[in-house]
């Protein structure tokens, strides 16, 4: 069996999984852990747990040991360090005018390296600038670029709510949020209400909102007419979480109606309205049009066509005339058609024809 132990090396950072190595630990224990790039201060945040060793995966990375004094002042000497690295940054890259934002300047555990995170619209070319910061610290540099939701998560501070922000308490991952979540809990689309301090929409619009559109189901819509007790009233309001609405009656009286009231008067309303149309329309019950509707479709079956119906009606010898009739006139017209040769009447001669033969003129 291996004992496993959660850690993350930022207050609300990602959490990862190290191997013990029969260490005995708790949550809240700060250790020292050894990652791909290099070793780390870290802080357990969780209970051990137990699983066999064929599970474990192989990437599996270990627990060196407990911080000790002498790591805690290591890093706090690095906190210090790290104010001097982020102002020298600054004045750097105001002096070469370049298009970017400095956030934070963070030291390895080591000291191997400085990461010096930033902010920009589009890529950045940093060359010169690292030349000039690795002449200085006489160390390795590194360069990231983030979001401007990752920039709140490292700068830290309250929110419009009067709390410390989400995102660098306990906030992890960052969900997608859209202004329809706004929508569905009846807030108003001001950008400088609805925004955080990143400047993009609140992640807490995404807390509630499947919450709202369960309770939302099954009620009517702002604007919409709606029946009860006999009249018409026009909801002009919601309440999602007490499933409530306001209603407004053709007289200008408002009236707060629950959904449990209002369904409850739905049956004896339909019933109602059903009455007023057979009333008003003279119309058949529901069973009677339906059956009147079957014997209308009976009737109108294809009737056969008249050809269809000369065809079945003659039979025998009685159909083979009509055929012979149907069939005479069109070899006649075959006749005169063009492209068939005709029989040539034989002229006579033109003596005959003037009245006479030859020898008898003579």
């Amino acid at each position: 069996m291996v004992k496993i132990a959660t850690v993350r090396f930022q207050p609300a950072g990602r959490q990862y999984d190290f191997n013990t190595q029969g260490l005995d630990l708790k949550p809240g224990d700060r250790v020292i852990v050894e990652t791909d790039r290099g070793r780390a201060m870290a802080t357990v945040v969780g209970p051990l747990r137990e699983i066999d060793e064929q599970q474990a995966p192989d990437s599996l990375k270990k627990i060196l040991r407990v911080a000790s004094e002498e790591d805690m002042a290591l890093a706090m000497t690095n906190a210090a360090r790290e104010a001097d690295a982020f102002s020298y940054g600054q004045r750097r890259i105001a002096e070469r005018q370049m298009e970017m934002k400095l956030v934070r300047a963070e030291y390895a555990y080591d000291g191997s390296k400085i990461v010096f995170y930033f902010t920009a619209e589009g890529r950045i070319d940093f060359r010169e600038l690292v030349k000039d910061l690795a002449h200085h610290f006489h160390t390795r540099i590194e360069m990231r670029q983030i979001g401007v939701r990752d920039e709140a998560k490292l700068v830290g501070g309250l929110g419009i709510c009067g709390r410390e922000l989400c995102c660098c308490t306990f906030l992890v991952d960052f969900t997608p949020v859209s202004v329809k979540m706004a929508k569905e809990q009846g807030l108003a689309l001001n950008p400088t209400k609805i925004s955080g301090q990143c400047g993009r929409l609140l992640c807490c619009l995404s807390y509630e909102y499947e919450t709202y559109c369960h309770h939302k189901k099954g009620m009517p819509k702002c604007g919409r007419k709606v029946a009860w007790q006999g009249k018409e009233w026009e909801v002009t309001g919601q309440n999602v979480l007490c499933r409530k609405l306001t209603l407004r009656s053709a007289e200008g009286v408002n009236q707060a109606v629950t959904m449990e009231q209002l369904e409850s008067d739905l049956p004896a309303k339909e019933a109602d309205e059903c009455a007023e149309e057979v009333r008003a329309r003279g119309t058949k019950p529901a069973a009677a049009k339906t059956q009147e509707s079957a014997d209308t479709s009976r009737r109108r079956r294809r009737k056969p066509r008249p050809q269809e119906k000369s065809a079945s009606a003659d039979s025998g010898k009685d159909a083979a005339p009509a055929v012979a009739e149907q069939q005479q006139p069109v070899a006649a017209e075959g006749e005169n058609q063009p492209g068939k040769r005709r029989r040539r009447r034989r002229r006579k001669p033109r003596g005959a024809e003037r009245g006479g033969s030859p020898t008898q003129g003579e």
